[in-house]
């Protein structure tokens, strides 16, 4: 079974996944809430930026040849 990268890097319920995993490894080691939600913050942001590259991707391949959203014109 193969694994699409792809797809799970858009998954906003991948990156809800590894916050809860994180936040969970956190409270384990009983770090400080604050540091947790700043931990927290960065993930979701990072898979938020993963997210909109990825989608930008899928736009751009699905265009073809076409530039900034205008076909070009032999």
């Amino acid at each position: 079974m193969k694994i699409d990268w792809k797809r799970k890097l858009t998954s906003r319920k991948f990156w809800m996944a590894i916050v809860g995993l994180i936040a969970g490894i956190l409270a384990l080691f009983r770090v400080d809430a604050s540091v947790t939600e700043q931990v927290s913050g960065v993930i979701m942001a990072l898979g938020s930026v993963i997210a909109y590259i990825a989608g930008e991707g899928f736009v751009d391949a699905s265009h073809g040849g076409e530039e900034n959203g205008v076909a070009e014109r032999e």
